[in-house]
């Protein structure tokens, strides 16, 4: 069970860092919101696939997740990490360092866990 959770992890780092949206959206469940840092939160599987295009249209991401806890109850589980790395900001052509802290809140949904919410806010403010 803990397996699968830090596999889909794994895998949404590894589809971050390609700007591969499909892949994310694949990793959410049925009913997703995504909460990023300074916006409103983003409801629904467009409003999501929305959100992951503005990203990548607006920077590159090189960063790794280190999981620090994983909380299962029933179908529900609920997951602490934190990322560090670098970021390109497209349109100003620099890279700055990045680092999170992220919670996801994950639903077994047919057996397999999903991405059900997932907040982030950064440990590194920029100047």
């Amino acid at each position: 069970m803990l397996l699968s959770i830090e596999s889909s992890i794994k895998a949404y780092e590894t589809a971050l860092n390609g700007n591969d949206i499909d892949t994310i959206l694949g990793l959410y469940g049925n009913d997703p919101i995504f909460m990023p840092q300074h916006a409103p939160a983003l409801v629904g599987r467009n409003a999501v696939r929305a959100g992951y295009e503005q990203v990548f249209a607006s920077i590159k991401l090189d960063i790794v997740f280190t999981i620090h806890e994983v909380e299962t109850a029933g179908d529900w589980a609920w997951v602490r990490t934190s990322s560090a790395g670098r970021t390109r900001i497209l349109a100003a052509g620099v890279e700055i360092e990045e680092g999170n802290n992220e919670l996801f809140v994950f639903r077994r949904e047919n057996g397999v866990w999903k991405i059900h919410r997932y907040l982030f806010s950064t440990n590194r403010p920029r100047a």
